[in-house]
């Protein structure tokens, strides 16, 4: 799911370099952080957030037969 995730980042920034996508498995669920440049964090989160909830919709379909859910979280460094 990382390259999966990594991949449609990386497509839709102007600093595909700094695509970084971080795997955290827990007991319940994995989660995946994803982290671009700032002045990528637009085209990755979208008009009221229409592309991340695409991003999610695309990692949970292909991750539907795990047993464990995914989750994306996009992450802003301070």
């Amino acid at each position: 799911m990382q390259e999966l995730l990594t991949f449609v980042a990386k497509s839709l920034v102007e600093n595909p370099d700094q695509v970084v996508v971080r795997e955290t498995e827990g007991p319940e669920a994995i989660i995946l952080e994803l982290n671009v440049a700032e002045e990528d964090m637009g085209k990755v989160i979208g008009k009221q957030g229409r592309i991340a909830k695409a991003i999610r919709a695309v990692v949970k379909a292909a991750t539907a037969k795990n047993s464990k859910p995914v989750f994306v979280e996009i992450v802003e460094d301070k």
